[in-house]
């Protein structure tokens, strides 16, 4: 294909990391597929870095409605654009980055198309294994504390403030002026006070309600965001003030009715997802300009990124580094260096 007097190639397969079936004992396998064909609102993008999350560790245990098989997993992604429909944007040669939808295949191939509003250009200035460590957890983190309202002056808990979604919810919540309380482990707490955290705890620690009622005060936190979900759940809507918001990034358990009854708690979900199993075009859109605030908070240094390790293209490990998040063996980011 021919554009402004430059010809631009593209191969008619390419490799893919493929999940043949769930199972909880995570085996993925390296295979040749073709090049995805575009509609004329999608970019067909050659994919140099795809981020992995805990929510493509998860599915790969317990599969997706929507999906067939063998699925290419992988929703996070940076790559140049390779071919656009004319008057389409951004242009051939741009760097993009994208979280890409659940429901289709995913990110960890040679080349992928993604609907063009869903993007945002990768400024010069940020490298593009860095870029790819933004999407999920950094748009999660922004859409927790949008739901929530966060405002300067209210005191926000983040259970699991060593995740990358806990390490940019800190950093944003400091932005917006409110006092930030975080859960990590011992050897993360000078990690998250650097970042902006004003009390950290041992979620190990026995005595750590009462720990974190001695620092708060009685009142309880205004707001939380709860990225560990089951029982931990309840116990930070015990936390809470009366009338108080909790951003949920996990599935929810059984409340006990008095306990609803006494917190009266505001209950938001957040779902990235949502934006395109809705079909919502508004949503995607959304995506794009949450991208532009990550990338112009990491540009500008006000933003730090958590510490990336880079996971090599190919089956095992990429097996091995989604098997990683499900144990929660890290702290960090793991980025795949896609190679033809």
């Amino acid at each position: 294909m021919t554009i402004a007097n430059t010809t631009i190639n593209t191969p008619s397969t390419m490799s893919g990391i493929v999940l043949d079936e769930p199972k909880q004992q995570i085996t993925l396998s390296k295979v040749t597929l073709p090049i995805p064909e575009c509609a004329d609102n999608e970019l067909l993008i050659k994919v140099e870095y795809a981020g992995l999350n805990s929510v493509d560790a998860l599915f790969a245990t317990t599969g997706f409605a929507q999906w067939q098989y063998p699925h290419v997993l992988g929703l996070d992604a940076v790559g140049v654009v390779v071919d656009a429909k004319k008057g389409v944007y951004p242009n051939i040669g741009d760097r993009v980055m994208w979280h890409a939808s659940l429901a289709d295949q995913g990110v960890l191939s040679g080349y992928a198309k993604v609907t063009n509003c869903a993007v945002s250009v990768v400024p010069n200035s940020i490298p593009a294994i860095t870029a790819a460590a933004l999407p999920c957890a950094g748009m999660t983190a922004l859409i927790a504390l949008e739901k929530l309202d966060v405002a300067d002056g209210e005191a926000i808990f983040i259970d699991g403030g060593a995740g990358a979604v806990g390490q940019f919810a800190i950093q944003f919540a400091k932005q917006r002026g409110a006092t930030v309380f975080a859960t990590a482990s011992p050897h993360n707490h000078k990690l998250l006070k650097k970042l902006g955290a004003d009390a950290v705890f041992d979620y190990h620690d026995k005595k750590f309600c009462e720990k974190i009622r001695r620092e708060l005060g009685p009142q309880g936190f205004d707001a939380v965001i709860d990225t560990i979900g089951g029982e931990n759940t309840v116990r930070n809507i015990e936390l809470m003030r009366f009338c108080g918001r909790i951003a949920c990034l996990k599935a929810l358990p059984t409340f006990e009715r008095e306990q609803m009854f006494r917190k009266g708690p505001t209950i938001c979900i957040v779902s990235l997802a949502g934006a395109w199993l809705a079909k919502s075009l508004c949503a995607q859109q959304k995506m794009s300009f949450m991208s532009n605030v990550l990338l112009e908070g990491v540009a500008s240094g006000e933003i730090k990124v958590p510490q990336i390790s880079t996971v090599d293209f190919t089956a095992d490990a990429v097996s091995a580094a989604l098997q990683g998040q499900l144990d929660g063996s890290f702290t960090g980011k793991k980025v795949v260096k896609i190679s033809a």
